[in-house]
């Protein structure tokens, strides 16, 4: 039988047994489901075995019966020669790919509302929204913790229920993803960062209107009254305290909507309700350590002078919170259409 012929064969039968193959025959077995598209896993023992073991997506020895050459030709040893281990090791693998893609999807998202300060920063000419020090606190302080507790995160019940991913397509960063977090919920932060950032400036006198073209006068030191939209004068010092302010309630929208993101992340597919909301609890102590540490930056003496954090109004914390809502009530939109939809535009759109 040639290759060829095996083709058609294995494309109108879907199950054949082969019997007494020699170790080519096997090889061209496993290459032939391969051609049809198939994720092909091997098991063997023996080193006429290791052709196939080799070429296969997945090669599987046994560890107690197996020789040495089919063990080193493998991608997993069974040590107990049990074949139900294998489920339990393909589910520990979905597993951690899964949580490998949560924690990035969730480390990405905040780039594009710290990206956004510094594009209307440049072409619209407002203060700086976002400073260089508070970004830092971001990507090092605050998002660390909620980022690395993703990999603590169960399995989703249906993990084993869904297809083997195709390894040419669906890579661990992928186009959905990128798309999702940076054009999708990136954005969405972004708008909560300058809301409460407008809220604040029209709050003390520098309506939204002002402030676009305000960045030269702003920033000129040896301007020590310059009228806001009450016509009160301002000094140099008084705007650069201004401006921490609205440093510290953009870093502020930022770790109340990553709160929402760090939840929505927390499956993929199925809702959070389903999973659990409390089932991760390295996941929760990261989000409490997420607003003490907020909290600390705020309140605590010298950090305006320290770092360039200003204490702030309690009324301006709950701005970004409807924000952070929409995050969560959007999720669970796409992951319902998700399930009701396999196949759909929907699903190959917007499932990462």
């Amino acid at each position: 039988m040639t290759s060829d012929e095996l083709v058609d064969m294995l494309r109108s039968h879907p199950e054949i047994v082969f019997a007494r193959t020699s170790p080519q025959q096997k090889l061209i077995i496993v290459e032939s489901c391969q051609k049809l598209g198939f994720i092909v896993a091997v098991t063997g023992d023996g080193v006429n075995d290791s052709p196939a073991l080799k070429k296969a997506d997945i090669g599987i020895a046994m560890g107690i019966a197996g020789s040495d050459a089919a063990k080193n030709a493998a991608d997993m040893i069974l040590l107990d020669d049990n074949f139900a281990s294998i489920v339990t090791g393909v589910e520990q693998g979905r597993l951690i790919f899964d949580n490998l893609k949560k924690s990035i999807a969730y480390t990405l998202t905040k780039n594009i509302p710290e990206l956004a300060p510094y594009l209307i920063y440049i072409t619209m000419s407002v203060p700086l929204p976002l400073g260089c020090i508070t970004i830092l606190f971001i990507e090092l302080a605050t998002d660390i913790f909620p980022s690395v507790s993703l990999a603590y995160e169960k399995a989703e019940s249906d993990i084993m229920n869904l297809k083997p991913r195709n390894p040419r397509q669906d890579r661990l960063v992928n186009e959905q993803l990128a798309v999702y977090s940076y054009f999708q919920i990136g954005v969405i932060q972004s708008f909560a960062g300058f809301t409460d950032y407008f809220t604040v400036m029209a709050q003390e006198g520098w309506y939204p209107l002002l402030c676009i073209g305000l960045r030269a006068q702003w920033e000129d030191q040896s301007n020590n009254s310059l009228q806001d939209s009450y016509g009160q004068e301002w000094t140099f010092w008084q705007r650069r305290y201004q401006q921490y302010t609205c440093y510290t309630v953009f870093f502020i929208s930022i770790e109340m909507c990553q709160i929402a993101d760090c939840l929505i992340r927390k499956t993929r597919r199925l809702s959070i309700f389903q999973q659990g909301v409390f089932r991760n609890k390295v996941l929760l102590s990261a989000i409490i350590f997420q607003v003490l540490l907020g909290n600390f930056l705020c309140y605590c003496p010298g950090m305006p002078n320290i770092f360039n954090f200003m204490p702030i109004r309690g009324q301006w914390w709950f701005v970004p919170i409807p924000f952070g809502i929409l995050i969560f009530a959007y999720d669970e939109i796409r992951k319902l259409g998700v399930r009701r939809h396999p196949g759909s535009w929907w699903d190959k759109e917007l499932y990462y």
